[in-house]
């Protein structure tokens, strides 16, 4: 893959202290550290994690101005009316803003080892009842690389990707957000969703809930998960920033600018990870994480009877109110896009 140079990150005066992960234990209420910025992945996976999320926005500019501004992306490139943006990681880009009339979610590009391993899932989703998969081609667009795009069984837009360019800065910034954590669907079957992305892209299932099924394809407790719900839409995108630290001050700066906490800052169950919930410019629900649990072959996958707070919480902590009413709302609003167009 291509390395690229791009302008710096902004230095604080503050400083990153490097500590132990997460393991299973701290789910119980123990205070866990800060993931890493880069995990090694197991070793029959195909995938290597999420790269980036495609949204498509009515006002192109103004979202950009606040993922920029606000949130703590940085403009990598602009093409053909679209911005893309990224974090302080290697990835190309992790977010990517096309014109569209109203907001809706364009595309999920999962990163992938090698040109062979995408014609290999290309080869598998196919056999397994993905719909419209476009060949596997060049990619055309700024980051490049080898990929092809398809739509899960709810319509959901996929893209596996390869060879794509990645940045040579790449660094843990304090309070700034590094790459995706993971991306939530809702699901109108969420149990169907989970086994096609376990038999057509060797996704795992970390743990489930009454609520969720959670899922990942490295050892991020999840990368994907799915939410039980009515209708096929998009839940929310989490944005991993180095440690608690970050978590708070990202939340500070929102509530500066106008944004306030829909719901946080708190601690999840499964996963493990701080988290504070916002709404952005564009009515996505958008969440900055950290000390997200890592998860191997031996970990235990917990099921319904596993998780739950005590009467009142909505978390570890029992520090945080619930979620809001617009939170509630916006979670079930942005439908999926109806064709491939962001897929070269």
């Amino acid at each position: 893959m291509a390395c690229i140079g791009v302008r710096s990150f902004p230095s604080f005066a503050f400083s990153i202290s490097a500590k132990a992960k997460p393991i299973r234990e701290a789910a119980a209420g123990a205070c866990g550290a800060p993931a890493e910025a880069t995990r090694e992945i197991d070793v029959e996976s195909k995938l290597t994690g999420l790269r980036s999320v495609e949204l498509g926005v009515p006002d192109v500019a103004s979202d950009a101005k606040f993922y920029a501004e606000v949130w703590g992306l940085a403009t990598v490139a602009e093409h053909r009316g679209a911005v893309y943006l990224r974090g302080t990681g290697a990835y190309h880009h992790i977010l990517a803003l096309h014109p569209r009339p109203a907001t809706e979610l364009l595309g999920i590009t999962l990163a992938a080892r090698s040109r062979a391993d995408v014609d290999a899932l290309h080869a598998a989703v196919t056999a397994r009842g993905a719909r419209s998969a476009t060949n596997s081609a060049p990619v055309s667009e700024p980051g490049g690389g080898y990929a092809f795009a398809f739509k899960d069984p709810e319509g959901r837009i996929f893209r596996i990707i390869a060879d794509d360019a990645r940045h040579s800065d790449a660094a843990p910034v304090p309070d700034r957000p590094e790459r995706l954590a993971h991306v939530v669907l809702n699901s109108a079957d969420a149990s169907a969703a989970t086994k096609f992305l376990v038999d057509a892209l060797g996704f795992k299932v970390s743990d489930r809930t009454r609520v969720m099924d959670f899922l990942r394809c490295n050892r991020d407790h999840h990368n994907v998960a799915f939410a039980r719900s009515r209708a096929s839409t998009l839940h929310h995108v989490a944005y991993l920033v180095p440690d608690l630290d970050s978590v708070m001050r990202g939340t500070g700066r929102m509530k500066d600018s106008g944004y306030p906490i829909e719901w946080g800052v708190g601690r999840h169950g499964p996963g493990n990870n701080v988290f504070a919930y916002f709404i952005a410019p564009d009515g996505a629900v958008i969440e900055y994480t950290a000390e997200v649990e890592e998860a191997d072959d031996t970990h235990k996958v917990g099921g319904p009877q596993d998780w739950g707070f005590q009467p009142g919480r909505t978390d570890q902590w029992g520090i945080t109110a619930p979620p809001s009413a617009r939170i509630k709302a916006a979670q079930e609003k942005i439908l999926f896009a109806g064709d491939l167009a962001c897929s070269g």
